[in-house]
């Protein structure tokens, strides 16, 4: 029986590869109707995606770039998705 493992997905860019880790922690989630990143001002799931950030960095990245770029990201990121309408 051929088996196969999941495969992780490529990742065309450092900026995709963090909302990857970010959504993959927990960290954001995507809006159900319109598909926004909104974050979920988890601490200890920022935590995680620091440490898989330090642990395991895209290849030519140092750790602390890869720390950056996750920071960066979740700057421009809210915790509202910007077509919703407020309640």
């Amino acid at each position: 029986m051929l088996m196969t493992k999941e495969r992780r997905p490529a990742i065309r860019s450092l900026r995709g590869w963090a909302i990857h880790v970010l959504q993959e922690v927990g960290a954001i989630h995507e809006c159900e109707e319109h598909g926004w990143a909104k974050d979920r001002a988890d601490p200890l799931a920022r935590q995680r995606a620091f440490e898989t950030a330090r642990e395991d960095p895209p290849s030519g990245l140092t750790p602390d770039e890869a720390v950056a770029e996750l920071r960066d990201v979740l700057g421009s990121i809210g915790d509202t998705c910007p077509e919703c309408r407020p309640d």
